[in-house]
């Protein structure tokens, strides 16, 4: 009988263990990105640091716009689509809010730092601890 060297055999062993990690670690983060994508958002609309408006997008069936105007005739759009939200015009000369383009998780915020607005993204529920957001290690 042929029977495999013990390096030969220690390798294999390493290897499918290799694999079998890599499987779980790929059906972990599809499991955490699934969970991420049906959270309910809220987006809460703030202007010069004053909650100025509250959001459930989770609730939104239609498109929806609405202007935000501020200090010196600043001016902002918004737009509401299910799920999303996006400043689709501004009034400040660099336009990188509008760059930022429709935002449906809680990553990052929406900014316009010329007008002074900024609008969070949030989970319905902020005390659900099995959320996965920016801040969790």
């Amino acid at each position: 009988m042929n029977k495999l060297p013990s390096h030969k055999k220690a390798a294999i062993v390493l290897t499918a263990l290799i694999v079998l990690l890599l499987l779980i670690s790929l059906c972990s983060i599809a499991l955490v990105k699934a969970r991420a994508g049906k959270q309910a958002l809220v987006a809460e609309i703030y202007q010069n640091g004053i909650l100025i408006k509250t959001i459930p997008l989770y609730l939104v069936t239609e498109n929806q716009t609405f202007n935000v105007t501020g200090e010196n005739g600043a001016e902002n759009i918004i737009e509401i689509r299910p799920g999303s939200i996006a400043v689709i015009s501004a009034s400040c000369p660099d336009k990188i809010c509008v760059h930022q383009g429709f935002r449906s998780d809680s990553l990052l915020p929406i900014t316009c730092l010329p007008n002074r607005l900024v609008i969070k993204l949030r989970t319905a529920n902020p005390s659900d601890a099995s959320a996965v957001d920016a801040l969790t290690y």
